[in-house]
């Protein structure tokens, strides 16, 4: 059982940061594969990054050069740097947490097991 806490979330400027971070709970946190995902009112959630071990990382194209998630096993935390922000990335950020394995690509919603309960960013303009 892994159970995750988002924060870091809040109101920002465009063109500013934020670094948001997911703690999680459980000896065995690095064998997970974690990802952030984002949703917006009235739109589904988005995939925006996964770190399945700590030299792989993967973006989608909305956030790519933007965006860095990093993982610290030894803190149990993973994290997502935000920079150069803009309206649209207005949403409820939620990590997530599944079981490693090269069979996932970890872009979808379905491919993770857990769940934090989400911490809202709002970029104003």
């Amino acid at each position: 059982q892994v159970q995750l806490v988002e924060s870091g979330g809040g109101l920002v400027q465009a063109g500013g940061s934020l670094r948001l971070s997911c703690a999680a709970s459980g000896r065995t946190f690095s064998t997970y594969a974690v990802g952030w995902f984002r949703q917006a009112p009235g739109k589904e959630r988005e995939f925006v990054a996964r770190i399945p071990w700590s030299d792989s990382t993967y973006y989608a194209d909305s956030v790519k050069g933007r965006f860095t998630i990093s993982r610290d096993d030894a803190k149990n935390t993973v994290y997502l740097q935000m920079n150069y922000l803009i309206p649209e990335d207005t949403a409820v950020y939620y990590c997530a947490a599944g079981a490693r394995t090269i069979y996932r690509t970890y872009t979808t919603t379905g491919e993770y097991d857990y769940w934090g309960q989400g911490t809202q960013v709002t970029v104003s303009s």
